[in-house]
């Protein structure tokens, strides 16, 4: 493959466990773009997320030709424009409005599932109940038996969505309690299989067992900030 001087000095900044992190790995490989990984302490921010990402001070932060991209939907977006082989938007106008539709509705949602895991009680349950709705909705209307949500081929809306492949199970075992159970959104099981069969996925998924441990770690200072 020929690199163009688009592919050239792309340096992206994320830590590890990062659901978010993981989505600009998986565009820039299923892409085929080279670039420079600097892991980032979260509790020890470097000077160089600080420079880069002055405003949120978070990662992932890409930076190509020495210009910061921040927020992993708008860099996802910076990737499919600036790097336009292999797209993950279809070409179709309302297709693609759809794909922008559902990565939105993630967007817009996702923080249930970080109150499910950061808390008990009464508000547990309250997260509980409104994620249960939202996988509802993703499994029937998102995905509805289709392979990914565009369809046949992985996209935008996929890496949006991949958290729920491996990070909700990984929460589901650190809380104790299961959102997915064995037998309920058929469509949305079959498409985590789907998606974590795609070769680029498997291959660049965080370590099981190390993510556990970080997730159980993290649950014990929600619980103990909870209940002081």
């Amino acid at each position: 493959m020929v690199v163009s001087a688009t592919m050239v000095d792309v340096k992206l900044l994320g830590a590890w466990p990062s659901s978010f992190l993981y989505r600009v790995i998986w565009a820039l490989k299923l892409k085929g773009v080279k670039y420079e990984y600097v892991e980032e302490n979260l509790f020890n921010k470097s000077d160089l997320l600080l420079q880069y990402n002055p405003i949120h001070k978070k990662i992932p932060v890409l930076v190509h030709g020495g210009k910061p991209i921040a927020e992993s939907i708008v860099i996802l977006e910076y990737i499919e424009e600036v790097w336009p082989q292999n797209p993950l938007l279809p070409t179709d106008h309302y297709e693609r409005a759809a794909a922008r539709f559902w990565t939105k509705f993630e967007e817009d949602t996702s923080s249930t599932f970080f109150a499910f895991f950061q808390t008990v009680g009464e508000e547990q349950e309250r997260a509980i109940k409104e994620a249960k709705g939202i996988l509802r909705i993703i499994d029937e209307q998102g995905l509805g038996g289709k392979k990914f949500f565009g369809g046949e081929e992985i996209g935008l809306t996929d890496i949006a969505f991949g958290w729920i492949a491996g990070w909700l199970r990984i929460m589901e075992e650190a809380v104790g309690l299961k959102l997915i159970e064995d037998d309920s959104f058929p469509h949305l099981q079959a498409w985590i299989e789907n998606f974590k069969a795609v070769p680029v996925i498997k291959e660049n998924l965080p370590d099981h067992n190390e993510m556990l441990a970080y997730f159980k770690q993290r649950r014990e200072m929600f619980i103990a900030s909870a209940t002081s």
